[in-house]
């Protein structure tokens, strides 16, 4: 996975993901507006097959790279909650 930024401004930061899919792009904008000072978070792949994911995200205040950790954090949390519980299915 390679990441490359394309804009980094003050509220609005544009960065390319090159080796994912709508799969992580999906979750992350999900729970990017989980935060109440986002105003965008979107992505767009222009071609399906060879496009290269690009993200936006776009805030009425704060910092637009905290609210992407922030949101991988938060992420993190919850697919190590899910593993936990599927493991006590065995």
């Amino acid at each position: 996975m390679e990441l490359r930024v394309l804009e980094n401004g003050k509220k609005k930061f544009i960065f390319e993901l090159e080796g994912t899919d709508h799969t992580i792009c999906n979750a992350l904008k999900e729970e990017l507006w989980e935060d109440k000072n986002v105003l965008v978070a979107a992505y767009s792949i222009e071609h399906p097959l060879i496009g290269i994911p690009r993200i936006t995200v776009e805030m009425s205040s704060g910092d637009p790279q905290k609210a992407i950790l922030d949101a991988i954090s938060r992420l993190k949390k919850k697919n190590s909650t899910f593993l936990s519980a599927f493991k006590k299915l065995k």
